[in-house]
C-alpha cells in the first residue's frame, strides 16, 4: 500500500523524511515529487550510487574483449604480412579506444536505467500529480506498516494523507 502526504514546506519534508527513516522505511520506500528540484541534505535520502565503478568497469571489460578479439582474428587467419608484425596495436589503436569507449557509454546507459528504476517493471505506482509549490512524500509500506506511516507523516505535518494503491 502506499501513503502520499503533501507538505508546503522543505522543513516539514525533511523531519518526514527523518521519521519515516526512524520508523524503519528504507529510502527504497519513499519517494519524493515536486513541480521543481527540492536539493534535500545528502543524509536526509541517500541513495548510493555505483555509477563510476560499473562504467569503469564495463569499459575495462569491453576493452578486453576488443583486444582479445582482434588478436584472435590477427593470429587465427593465415595472411602473409612480409615481414610485418601480425598483431600491431598503433594499428589496431582506434579500434580498441572506439569500442571502449562504446563499451563505457553502454554501460552508462544500461546502469543508468537500472538506478532509475525504469527497467523494474509493475513495482512502483505512477506518480501522482503535484500542485506548484507542494513537496508530496509517497511510502511504499506493508499492510503492519500503515499505522506506523500514517503517524509520521501526520507527526511531520502532512497537510494531506492519502492512500494509494494495494497492498504489497
Amino acid at each position: 500500500m502506499f501513503f502520499a502526504g503533501d507538505f508546503l514546506a522543505q522543513e516539514t519534508a525533511v523531519r518526514a523524511l527523518a521519521d519515516l527513516k526512524a520508523n524503519g522505511f528504507t529510502p527504497d520506500d519513499i519517494a519524493v515529487f515536486s513541480d521543481e528540484p527540492i536539493e534535500f541534505p545528502r543524509s536526509v535520502l541517500h541513495r548510493p550510487s555505483h555509477m563510476s565503478l560499473v562504467v569503469v568497469t564495463g569499459a575495462i571489460t569491453f576493452s578486453l574483449m576488443v583486444i582479445g578479439f582482434v588478436y584472435f582474428t590477427q593470429h587465427n587467419y593465415p595472411i602473409v604480412t612480409g615481414g610485418m608484425p601480425i598483431f600491431s596495436f598503433w594499428a589496431t589503436g582506434v579500434v580498441f579506444y572506439e569500442l571502449t569507449m562504446f563499451g563505457a557509454i553502454l554501460t552508462t546507459f544500461f546502469w543508468f536505467l537500472r538506478e532509475s528504476g525504469l527497467l523494474r517493471r509493475g513495482r512502483k505506482a505512477p506518480a501522482p500529480p503535484v500542485e506548484p509549490g507542494i513537496i508530496c512524500i509517497r511510502v511504499e509500506c506493508a499492510p503492519d506498516q500503515v499505522e506506523a506511516a500514517r503517524r509520521s507523516l501526520e507527526a511531520s505535518g502532512a497537510e494531506n494523507i492519502r492512500s494509494i494503491g494495494e497492498a504489497r
